[in-house]
């Protein structure tokens, strides 16, 4: 099932597709043919294949004359799936062949394991053909640390963010793409921040914590408040998480054994003064009945 991290990159080529040709001029060196056109046409693929070979987006450069030029494949890849090696030599067969012009796969991959895996030729059999996606991943996505950068390329910070924010330089890349957030609605700068916020891992996620709360403290308004209400979200949920492994580490050393349904209420409990009630409990409890009262 596609995740939002998923989604929202497709959405990025989506609604803005010129970013395609422009950054494999600009980050994989590709000889882009010139082009006066941009557009999104995945249903057509759609229409071409069956539902295992459908393709997260196609787009179509066309010249000054609506000649078309070359087709672009965007898949988002999160993880290492060995059927896309499958997959992706039928994209460019059949786009190929309907459209009847260079296809290429671009292959949008933040993790740096994932991406030398997608980069891999795809060898057609015997040597006697071959497909070579072309892989946005870490090692070609620059680390944007200027604000003023990002604000000038947002979805390229975006990207940097998810592809280097667990880096050395993660605290930086991730802040310069927040101030870039600032140019968006608010609605797309929330989808951004949450993709950002889901790939960081918990040591720079409590980094970026401990950074809003500075920034509160000293009274600098430098994030927006989605920012601040969905790391306040996640501290939360921390905390819960928190109680629940207590509570569950208390349960077993007493000897108290969970049903089914009773494990089901205490991982499914959000309420915080609720699990210290029921933390307190086991203290002289004899059963799960007791402490769940």
């Amino acid at each position: 099932m596609p995740t939002l991290e998923h989604n929202a990159l497709v959405e990025m080529f989506r609604e803005h597709p010129e970013l395609a040709p422009r950054w494999l001029a600009t980050l994989l060196h590709v000889e882009v043919p010139p082009h006066a056109a941009v557009a999104v046409v995945e249903s057509s693929l759609d229409q071409l294949l069956p539902v295992e070979f459908r393709a997260d987006l196609v787009l179509e450069l066309r010249d000054e004359n609506d000649a078309l030029v070359l087709a672009i494949v965007i898949e988002v890849q999160r993880d290492v799936d060995p059927d896309k090696k499958f997959s992706w030599p039928s994209y460019v067969a059949v786009v190929r062949a309907r459209k009847r012009c260079g296809t290429i796969v671009l292959v949008v991959a933040p993790d740096a394991g994932v991406a030398a895996w997608a980069a891999e030729n795809i060898d057609l059999g015997l040597g006697r053909g071959n497909v070579e996606p072309l892989v946005l991943g870490p090692s070609v996505v620059p680390e944007i640390i200027d604000p003023a950068d990002a604000e000038k390329e947002t979805e390229l910070a975006v990207l940097s963010a998810v592809a280097h924010g667990n880096g050395p330089s993660g605290l930086t890349v991730v802040q310069a793409a927040l101030a870039g957030l600032g140019r968006l609605d608010q609605a797309h700068a929330m989808v951004y921040f949450q993709l950002i916020w889901n790939g960081l891992r918990e040591p720079m996620r409590q980094a970026l914590e401990a950074l809003v709360m500075e920034r509160q403290i000293e009274g600098e308004a430098t994030f927006p408040p989605f920012v601040q209400k969905l790391v306040d979200r996640g501290k939360l949920e921390g905390i819960r998480e928190g109680k629940r492994d207590t509570l569950l580490r208390l349960l077993a050393r007493a000897g108290i054994v969970l049903t089914e349904d009773e494990s089901a209420r205490i991982q499914a409990c959000t309420d915080v003064a609720t699990l210290d009630r029921w933390i307190e409990n086991v203290l002289g409890a004899k059963t799960a009945t007791e402490v769940l009262s």
